[in-house]
């Protein structure tokens, strides 16, 4: 079942944001799947805005809402993500791989605030939810901020982010990385 509305945020497979290729913003309704798929040397970091995400390999991890999760495909792996019962938004963003010759982990962290261990040197993301009536001072970087009936995508050189809905910022290395010499 693949139920799928995507919005396409941002795409730079050309190397101008470095290690960021492409930044999906993601529905599924209840039950609704990714249906099975593979990847190889790409790292996926999900940030789950509302409702739910299982993800169909290693251990079956549940995604929440506000949690961010890594899966680095490495060498290759073919999963599945099923939403749950009330159906799942998620800010989709995807790396080239830090190392597309190890074996492929998954990891999530749950309700990060500030900034999340990516395990790698040519990426950070920091993430928040700014509250209604509210701002929170980001850190200088692309500003993904995506609300209730906007999205904002833009380079910014930090300070008060206004708005609710949540916030990330990507802090990028647009050199190439060691293996691809």
């Amino acid at each position: 079942m693949n139920d799928l509305h995507q919005r396409i945020l941002l795409t730079a497979d050309d190397g101008s944001r470095g290690p960021l290729l492409r930044i999906a913003d993601d529905r599924l309704p209840p039950g609704g799947s990714y249906g099975r798929h593979t990847h190889r040397a790409v790292d996926v970091v999900a940030v789950v805005l509302t409702g739910s995400l299982r993800h169909g390999w290693g251990d079956g991890a549940v995604v929440e809402a506000g949690d961010v999760a890594v899966l680095r495909a490495g060498t290759g792996l073919d999963h599945d993500e099923t939403a749950g019962e009330d159906g799942v938004r998620v800010l989709q963003c995807y790396l080239r791989s830090a190392d597309p010759a190890a074996p492929p982990s998954h990891e999530v962290h749950r309700g990060p605030r500030g900034w999340v261990e990516l395990g790698r040197s040519d990426a950070r993301l920091w993430v928040a939810r700014v509250l209604p009536g509210e701002s929170v001072r980001a850190p200088a970087g692309l500003l993904v901020l995506r609300g209730a009936d906007r999205v904002v995508v833009e380079q910014q050189s930090g300070g008060p982010v206004p708005g609710a809905g949540a916030a990330l910022v990507w802090q990028l290395d647009s050199a190439r990385p060691a293996w691809a010499e």
